[in-house]
């Protein structure tokens, strides 16, 4: 007898279900790509209601641009850090270089060159590290400067938008 003629009763996780269905639709997928008329129908043979279907639909659109944000968060602390290590580079390269002229030797550049490798390098720890609560904290610091920013820039476009007008 194969194990399809047999009615063995499984139970389920919830993970467990999406898991085994993520796989099935994954395999029906043209492409990769489904029309929203297909997620509806699918949703619909689950038992799913449209509403709940919608809402669901809107919170993954918020997580995505949630993620995105994030990824542009993750270009600018890396940016940032670029432009920390090229300062790094060039200071040192000429501290390094006016030592060795006047010295003739390594001396007091060398300190200055490690205590700053040194916080560069935590630095550098910090910006690729992409979980934990100073992340967290960093990131909703960030988005809230991108709010204010955005707030800001769209009360001067809209100032003179109006004083545009009135000249």
């Amino acid at each position: 007898m194969s194990v399809s003629e047999t009615t063995i009763t499984h139970s389920y996780r919830q993970e467990d279900i999406q898991q085994i269905l993520n796989l099935a639709i994954a395999q029906e997928a043209n492409d990769g790509e489904f029309s929203r008329d297909q997620l509806i129908e699918i949703a619909a043979e689950l038992g799913i209601s449209p509403q709940r279907l919608q809402e669901a639909e809107q919170e993954w659109l918020l997580q995505q641009q949630e993620q995105q944000k994030r990824r542009e968060f993750d270009i600018y602390r890396r940016r940032h850090l670029q432009k920390k290590v090229g300062k790094y580079v060039i200071v040192n390269t000429f501290l390094v270089a006016l030592n060795l002229i006047s010295a003739g030797q390594l001396s007091w550049s060398l300190y200055i060159l490690l205590f700053w490798g040194l916080g560069l390098g935590l630095k550098t720890w910090n910006t690729y590290q992409l979980q934990g609560q100073e992340y967290e904290q960093a990131f909703h610091k960030w988005y809230r400067k991108q709010q204010i920013s955005q707030f800001t820039q769209s009360i001067f476009t809209r100032l003179n938008n109006w004083l545009n007008m009135a000249s």
